[in-house]
């Protein structure tokens, strides 16, 4: 009898014994390709001596040390290397273990830093729907997804949701990209003047939204749109890349597609790779000053901040993402697997869209092809592919409520960075034999 507190307590999983590049081994000696990277976290693969040997490293000199004493060089080392590549004007990190923290800590530092500039009534936050930003309650407050929301709303701050960027479901027939683009930008400027001009604190939003709509990329021009808004009314910008940063797109921060500077940015899985739990809150040199001109001090904090083992780790994965050459991989075999996706699905009557950016792919399944109309949820397509997928051995990250938070179903692919040709023909081989069992033609 297990003593675990599982996610789900109706399933029982196999038991993980080892892990080896892209793939997993559970105690029976079952075999699954790693095509989610967990939750878009193993961009590195499993077993990386480099990083190994990086922690080892580490443990031999400190494991851990409280930052109220000690900064650390693997800290120091870290957040230079951070900011070396981080958009301009971001100046600063602050290390936290995992990506909801990191969005509690941009969400504190925004409001902060207006009361240290004197703007104390400001207290809204805007995000968008079908967003998610993390499970603690600041974070899950911020997201926009319905279903994780309303069990928690009485315990939740309010906040306010404009559309998401979402092409596919969002776009009118008359319109042409660049429109849809700006009118679903511009609602943000509308729900500011609605909330009052010096109301709000900041606008939150993941350049490509993840588990909860299925790698959605922004259409050109929309974030470019949103940055002019938030400059134009003060709000502060602040960018979720905690799934899709970090490479994880084909750059290493998702913004530089948008070609946008936040104000505040928050990174988390591929930061580490799974090696340590990690996260980061970076943000500008603007923000930093105000606190250290001000109250000296961020009301804030966590026991495990700036862990010397755990940043040890990720510089070692950063290293290996920039100087190694890993993001331009990820750019490279995420072309490679949307091609693949495209031959082997792109006329499928129940697949309604393919998208993402680099290793960060979205499949939407939908009952009508040319209505987009999504299956009904009760058929729970999501779970039976899941199980289907895991039954073939390919691990991906299928998700319900796609639409709304309720309707829809979509597959989720974000392998690791390592990957090679022979292994996106068996992510689709896998795919296609997962498909047919569920979705037979």
């Amino acid at each position: 009898m297990s003593h675990v507190f599982p996610r789900h307590t109706k399933s029982a999983l196999p038991r993980i014994a080892r892990g080896e590049g892209v793939y997993l081994y559970d105690q029976a000696g079952k075999q699954y390709l790693d095509g989610s990277g967990g939750a878009a976290v193993s961009c590195l693969g499993h077993g990386d001596a480099d990083v190994i040997n990086a922690i080892k490293a580490q443990l031999d000199e400190i494991a851990y040390a409280h930052t109220s004493f000690f900064t650390s060089d693997p800290a120091e080392q870290l957040s230079d290397k951070l900011i070396s590549h981080a958009p301009d004007g971001i100046d600063r990190v602050y290390l936290v273990s995992g990506g909801s923290e990191a969005m509690e800590a941009a969400l504190k530092l925004a409001r902060q830093y207006f009361v240290e500039i004197d703007q104390p009534q400001r207290r809204h936050v805007i995000a968008r729907r079908q967003s998610y930003h993390g499970n603690t309650l600041g974070a899950l407050a911020t997201g926009g997804n319905e279903w994780r929301r309303a069990p928690f709303a009485p315990l939740m701050v309010d906040t306010t949701h404009i559309s998401p960027c979402f092409e596919y479901r969002g776009k009118r027939a008359e319109e042409t990209t660049a429109d849809y683009g700006l009118r679903v930008a511009n609602e943000l400027e509308t729900e500011i003047l609605r909330l009052g001009e010096d109301a709000v604190i900041a606008f939150v939003a993941e350049p490509v939204v993840g588990a909860t709509a299925g790698a959605v990329p922004a259409v050109e021009g929309y974030f470019k749109r949103v940055r002019e808004i938030c400059n134009q009314y003060g709000v502060l910008l602040i960018l979720d890349e905690v799934m899709c940063g970090m490479g994880r797109v084909g750059t290493l921060f998702a913004s530089e597609h948008d070609g946008i500077n936040p104000d505040i940015v928050a990174i988390a899985k591929g930061l580490g790779a799974g090696y340590q739990p990690i996260g980061a809150m970076l943000c500008s040199g603007k923000i930093y000053d105000a606190i250290e001109t001000g109250s000296g001090f961020f009301q804030h904090g966590h026991t495990y901040v700036g862990h010397p083992t755990a940043c040890a780790a990720a510089l070692a994965v950063l290293s290996k993402l920039t100087d190694g050459g890993l993001v331009a991989q990820s750019a490279l075999m995420g072309e490679k697997l949307q091609d693949a996706l495209q031959q082997a699905f792109g006329q499928h009557p129940n697949i309604g869209d393919i998208r993402g950016r680099g290793l960060f792919c979205g499949i939407e399944i939908v009952e009508d092809r040319d209505t987009k109309r999504p299956f009904d949820p009760s058929r729970a397509i999501h779970k039976a592919l899941k199980k289907a997928t895991f039954e073939v051995g390919l691990a991906c990250y299928p998700m319900g409520g796609t639409v709304d938070g309720q309707n829809g179903d979509h597959i989720l692919l974000a392998p690791p960075f390592i990957l090679q040709d022979s292994h996106i023909d068996e992510i689709v081989t896998k795919l296609e034999t997962a498909i047919v069992r569920v979705l037979p033609q």
